[in-house]
């Protein structure tokens, strides 16, 4: 089955969420900061096989801009600089609907590599 297209979205600023609305009706409120994390760009999914590189620092992250790709998807960008990969209506449904284990995920990684998601807090590594 296909993935719906979207019906809506729209991105508030002040609380640096994407509001997205699918023509089946599931909705979802996805934060800058884990648009950024999860990023669908070869600099963050890695290349091949290999281990998705962990963003982190990223608590802070907004986005500057949004612009739709076809009719297929986001290119979105990060006010860090960030602005590949494209974001389709496939992989934005599939981060949306699985955000509460991804997300999960992402802390217990962050947290097993001694990292943080804020950029104020320096990790100081004993050599």
């Amino acid at each position: 089955m296909a993935t719906p297209a979207p019906t809506s979205i729209n991105y508030h600023k002040q609380s640096r969420e994407l509001a997205i609305t699918f023509a089946d009706g599931q909705s979802f409120r996805l934060s800058a900061e884990y648009l950024r994390v999860h990023s669908p760009s070869a600099e963050v999914r890695g290349h091949g096989l290999q281990m998705p590189i962990l963003q982190y620092g990223k608590k802070h992250v907004a986005i500057n801009n949004i612009e739709g790709a076809g009719n297929y998807a986001l290119k979105i960008s990060f006010d860090d600089g960030h602005d590949t990969g494209l974001y389709t209506w496939e992989y934005l449904y599939n981060i949306g609907k699985n955000h509460d284990e991804l997300w999960q995920m992402y802390l217990d990684r962050l947290e097993k590599e001694g990292q943080t998601r804020d950029t104020s807090v320096i990790q100081i590594h004993q050599l």
